[in-house]
């Protein structure tokens, strides 16, 4: 996928925080250690420092959800930065994502933290995010 296409994809999946442009892309995929997995209608981003990795993103299509496209994307990338040397990932997902929580949930990640107010919902004003990580190690 192409800077453009994952701006596209990013914008038809994600409402909170705002989607990334190209241009977020292009910047992202130029820096050292990012990952990118593509599945057809989905896609997870992240990067690693050191031994740890940091899930950026993931996106879905809406009219290819619930068939496992997500989970397969962030199964995939937890094998390639656990290939760069990641032992532990982390990410923060909106509150009120109760979709992409459960996703999380189901694939061992725990809370770890909140950051109260970080996110901007045109609808709901603030909204908290959740910090959460799970180890890599098998």
């Amino acid at each position: 996928m192409t800077p453009e296409d994952l701006a596209r994809l990013h914008a038809r999946a994600i409402t909170v925080p705002p989607p990334f442009p190209a241009e977020g892309f292009r910047d992202l995929l130029a820096q050292p250690g990012a990952v990118l997995v593509t599945r057809d209608h989905a896609f997870a981003l992240g990067r690693v420092v050191l031994d740890e990795a940091e899930l950026l993103t993931i996106a879905t299509d809406p009219d290819h959800r619930r068939k496992g496209l997500g989970r397969a994307c962030l199964d995939a990338f937890h094998d390639d930065v656990r290939a760069y040397g990641a032992t532990r990932v982390f990410l923060e997902v909106a509150e009120t994502n109760a979709a992409a929580r459960a996703l999380y949930d189901a694939m061992g990640y725990e809370q770890l933290g909140l950051r109260r107010g970080y996110y901007r919902d045109p609808a709901a004003g603030s909204v908290d995010a959740l910090v959460l990580g799970r180890d890599l190690v098998p």
